[in-house]
């Protein structure tokens, strides 16, 4: 578009849509993680008679948190 000489808005539209695309898709992956990777880390800690499920847990907390930090930004 700005090759094409495009109004400068229309391209800032354009850049907003892609930004708002990504979030969602940002979103639906963390989501995914959320339900799957935490909750059987959590599944695992639950049924663990050793402490190796409750670190796992805790890195899984931690690697979400983190990604939600960068989408924060």
């Amino acid at each position: 578009m700005v090759e094409d000489h495009k109004y400068c808005i229309d391209i800032l539209t354009q850049v907003a849509a892609v930004n708002s695309a990504m979030h969602a898709v940002s979103l639906g992956l963390l989501e995914d993680h959320l339900r799957h990777c935490v909750v059987d880390a959590a599944h695992a800690a639950a049924t663990s008679d050793s402490s190796e499920g409750v670190d796992t847990l805790d890195l899984k907390i931690k690697e979400a948190t983190q990604a939600i930090g960068r989408l924060l930004r």
